[in-house]
């Protein structure tokens, strides 16, 4: 009751009613505690550039409003664990290569982002189910990584698998996978000699300054480091449930680690002209931009999906400063199709690297949607024969889907395009775009989709 008007009918109130008034006040509090909550959700939803608010609030309302977000307290751990405690000078630098400001904060839909799998033993145990917004990039490049671990690296050597080995994963899998999934791209990051782990404590550790917007978690961060990989899988298993449980924030928290992993330094020598900062603000949200998805699939943060370097501009004239893209072939690749890009000549051309990864795992950019494109034979980009005939499984994140798309991949019999009528109609449905999204890597395949309706 912050009003005048307010105190007055709420007198009027108890003067006719028979309710006593602890009661009335009790009703007006659940009141206010809920248009908190609404109108919190609402600021975060309609923050200038996806999380800078277009004015100041004192640092009680900071506080009042964050306690939404409030991080639940088993998943917090004591200062006593022993990590570094974060400064305000990392804190800074912290949103300074993601947002390129102090000011920026993570919204709504990022906080409540975590790893969450979808039902043990069931066809999509080994499954995380993915946001909707711009979380949802590193959410499936770590799906990727987990695939990567039941298929590949974490079956005891074992060179035949079947999609068999994906379906019934216990929950104590889940964990070890996810735990190698996050612990495998960190390592990468830090050059396979180093890697670092955010968590979240019950402590501060700065007091912000007016320069810097507080958001009631990163001021409580501690950073642990690690020179040894296996020990640092180990410390993510044994904290597992702060990267898989509601309201652990865990998927800034890995973002947070990942970039310490990589350190901000050389986040600063991998980016170009072209890239100042991790993060773009997109329809009132941030977004992934390519150099961190680069980062999680190759351990560097380079912005371009080209190989190597630019020298030159189309002219032959020297560049100010080259062009960074991708050096080195990772376990994990990547696919980007976008039909809008297409129609407007901008949609870039992924190279090799990226196109022909080490195992046959592809992150998919479909439309700015993420999703995962597998095979189970781990020699299919290693004997060009076998890439005659061949199955490609297909994750979207999505709840909607229940079990794995199974697509028929045919590079050798006919044209793609024998069939498809040149006629009007919804090319959507002429040309699904997870079809054309598969052609960039095997151009001119013909693809079953073995009675499922297409989507995408």
């Amino acid at each position: 009751m912050d009003t005048h008007p307010e105190l007055l009918q709420t007198m009027k109130r108890l003067e006719s009613s028979k309710l006593s008034y602890i009661e009335i006040l009790q009703e007006e509090v659940k009141k206010s505690q809920d248009k908190h909550q609404e109108s919190r959700k609402s600021e975060d939803e309609s923050e200038n550039g996806a999380g800078a608010t277009s004015g100041t609030k004192s640092r009680g309302q900071v506080a009042t409003f964050n306690v939404l977000y409030s991080i639940p307290k088993p998943l917090t751990i004591s200062f006593s664990l022993g990590g570094i405690p974060i400064t305000m000078d990392m804190a800074g630098n912290l949103r300074k290569i993601l947002f390129g400001s102090t000011f920026h904060i993570f919204n709504y839909e990022w906080k409540k982002s975590y790893f969450k799998f979808r039902e043990p033993f069931s066809d999509l145990s080994y499954a995380l189910e993915a946001e909707r917004g711009g979380s949802s990039a590193i959410q499936m490049a770590v799906q990727a990584n987990i695939i990567r671990y039941l298929l590949f690296t974490g079956n005891n050597g074992t060179e035949s698998v079947c999609l068999q080995y994906l379906y019934d994963v216990s929950p104590k899998k889940q964990e070890e996978a996810l735990a190698a999934a996050l612990s495998d791209i960190l390592w990468s990051a830090g050059e396979s000699q180093s890697g670092s782990v955010c968590l979240v404590s019950t402590d501060s550790y700065f007091t912000p300054s007016t320069e810097y917007k507080v958001d009631n978690f990163t001021e409580r961060v501690q950073l642990f480091k690690f020179s040894e990989k296996e020990t640092m899988q180990k410390f993510i298993y044994d904290h597992i449930q702060c990267f898989k449980e509601e309201g652990s924030h865990e998927v800034i928290l890995f973002l947070y680690s990942l970039i310490f992993s990589r350190t901000i330094d050389r986040l600063r020598e991998d980016l170009d002209s072209t890239t100042p900062h991790l993060l773009r603000s997109s329809l009132g949200n941030f977004v992934c931009r390519q150099a961190l998805l680069n980062l999680m699939l190759t351990g560097r943060a380079s912005p371009n999906v080209f190989n190597g370097n630019i020298q030159y501009d189309d002219q032959g004239s020297p560049l100010p400063v080259p062009l960074h893209g991708v050096l080195i072939r990772s376990d994990v690749g990547y696919l980007h199709w976008n039909r809008e890009l297409l129609q407007r000549g901008k949609l870039p051309m992924v190279g090799s690297m990226l196109k022909t990864p080490k195992l046959p795992i592809w992150l998919c950019n479909i439309n700015a949607t993420y999703s995962v494109l597998f095979s189970t034979n781990s020699s299919l980009l290693s004997d060009w024969k076998m890439e005659h005939l061949f199955d490609l499984y297909l994750y979207s994140g999505q709840p909607a889907q229940n079990h794995t798309v199974i697509l028929t991949i045919d590079t050798h019999s006919h044209h793609w395009e024998e069939g498809h009528g040149k006629g009007e109609g919804d090319l959507e449905k002429r040309f699904p775009s997870v079809e054309m999204t598969i052609r960039t890597k095997w151009e001119g395949a013909a693809i079953d989709w073995n009675g499922m309706v297409p989507f995408f």
